[in-house]
Formats: C-alpha cells, sequence, structure tokens
C-alpha cells in the first residue's frame, strides 16, 4: 500500500518543483549561500554621510546592497547613530 502522501521532487536550477501525489505542483526556491564582505574605507565613510543625513536604514541597505541588520552592527561598532528615527 502507497501513502497518500508521497512526494515526487524535480530539480530546476535554483528551483526546487514538488509534486504531490494528486499531482498539484508547488515550487519553493532554494536558499541563497550567503556571501559576505568585509567593509571598506569608503563603505564606512559612506555610512557616516548617511548617518548624518539621517536616512532611513531601508534605503541604506538598498543603496549599498546590505542587510539592515549588518549596517546597524557595524554603526554599532562604530558608535555612530543609524536611521531617521533616533
Amino acid at each position: 500500500m502507497q501513502p497518500t502522501h508521497a512526494w515526487q521532487f524535480h530539480f530546476i536550477p535554483a528551483r526546487c518543483v514538488l509534486r504531490n501525489a494528486k499531482g498539484v505542483i508547488m515550487a519553493k526556491t532554494l536558499n541563497k549561500k550567503i556571501v559576505r564582505r568585509e567593509y571598506t574605507k569608503t563603505d564606512v565613510k559612506e555610512l557616516r554621510a548617511h548617518s548624518r543625513a539621517k536616512t532611513p536604514v531601508a534605503k541604506i541597505a538598498r543603496l549599498t546592497k546590505r542587510t539592515t541588520g549588518s549596517l546597524r552592527q557595524k554603526a554599532r561598532k562604530l558608535g555612530i547613530a543609524l536611521g531617521h528615527r533616533r
């Protein structure tokens, strides 16, 4: 007797497609590999400039292509305030 919850996996680059016993297709994107980048002197200067300009953290994150958590941690290490709501 076969279980009713049998899954079939079909691997497509950067995407995993699941098909259950009823034939319903569910797509799931695979997690991206985390790439760590060191902060350069220009990155730190840019972060300080945004701090003085009181730029929102989300906007800085988009501009620098870094996460908000990464920016907040670096600002904390540097001892500068970050974000427009202080």
